[in-house]
C-alpha cells in the first residue's frame, strides 16, 4: 500500500484531471544536494517501506525539529494540490459556493493583503488563493531560510501551524464534499493515506489546534486509531 500511495503522487495523473479544469496544480521542489532535499529523500524511503505512518513522522535523532517540519510542509503541500487537483472539474462556483465543510463549518478568507477582512468566497476560489499563499510561504528564505546556518525566524512555529492548518481545511472540504468523486476515481486508498500521514505528523508536534480538527473528527477516529 506504502509503495502505491507514493507511486499516485509521481505519476502522470491526466487520467485523472479533466483537460479543462481550471485549477493549476503547483508543486514545490526541494534543492538537490541540500539538506532538506537529503531529508525529503529518506522521509519518502520510509514511506515506500511500508513503516507504520506513526513511526515515520517521528524526529530522527540525528535532525533538527524546524528542518523536518519544514520538508514535510512543502511534501503535504504538493500532497493536496495534487489531491485536490482530482476533484477540482468537480469543485466549481455553483456546486461549492462557499468554502465550507458541511453546514457546521464555514471558512472565511483572509490574507491581510488583497483580503484585509474575512471574505466569504466559493470553495474553488478560496482554495487557489491559499495554494498562491502557500506557496508564497515556503519560498520565502525570511521564513524558510535554505541558507546553511541561517536560523529560522522567532515565528516560524506560528507560521508552520498557521500554513498546516489552512492545508487541512482542503481536506476537510474534499472529504465532506468530494469524497464520492475520489472513491469514484479509485483514489481513495491514496487520500486516506496522505490524511493519515498528515495528521500522524500534526499530532506528533503538536502542530494544529484541537478545535481546527473537529470537523474531521469520526473520520480520524476510524482512520487514526
Amino acid at each position: 500500500m506504502a509503495s502505491n500511495f507514493v507511486s499516485f503522487f509521481t505519476r502522470d495523473r491526466t487520467s485523472f484531471v479533466s483537460k479543462d479544469k481550471t485549477f493549476r496544480e503547483k508543486k514545490k521542489d526541494l534543492a538537490e544536494g541540500t539538506l532538506r532535499y537529503d531529508l525529503h529523500k529518506r522521509a519518502n524511503a520510509s514511506l515506500h517501506s511500508g513503516i507504520d505512518l506513526k513511526h515515520v513522522v517521528k524526529l530522527p535523532a540525528d535532525e533538527e525539529l524546524n528542518d523536518w517540519i519544514a520538508v514535510h510542509v512543502v511534501d503535504f503541500f504538493n500532497r493536496i494540490n495534487i489531491i485536490y487537483g482530482v476533484v477540482s472539474e468537480f469543485c466549481t462556483d455553483e456546486s461549492c459556493p462557499m468554502m465550507s465543510g458541511g453546514p457546521k463549518y464555514e471558512y472565511h478568507w483572509c490574507d491581510g493583503a488583497a483580503y484585509k477582512k474575512p471574505a466569504k468566497l466559493s470553495a474553488s476560489k478560496y482554495i487557489s488563493l491559499l495554494m498562491d499563499w502557500v506557496e508564497q510561504q515556503i519560498n520565502n528564505e525570511e521564513v524558510f531560510p535554505v541558507a546553511v546556518g541561517v536560523p529560522f525566524p522567532k515565528n516560524y512555529a506560528s507560521s508552520v501551524k498557521k500554513i498546516l492548518s489552512r492545508l487541512y481545511r482542503v481536506f476537510v472540504h474534499i472529504y465532506i464534499h468530494h469524497f464520492d468523486k475520489l472513491v469514484g476515481l479509485g483514489a481513495e486508498p491514496h487520500i486516506n493515506t496522505c490524511y493519515k500521514h498528515f495528521y500522524y505528523f500534526v499530532n506528533e508536534f503538536d502542530l494544529i489546534e484541537k478545535r481546527e480538527l473537529e470537523p474531521l473528527k469520526q473520520l480520524t477516529e476510524t482512520l487514526c486509531p
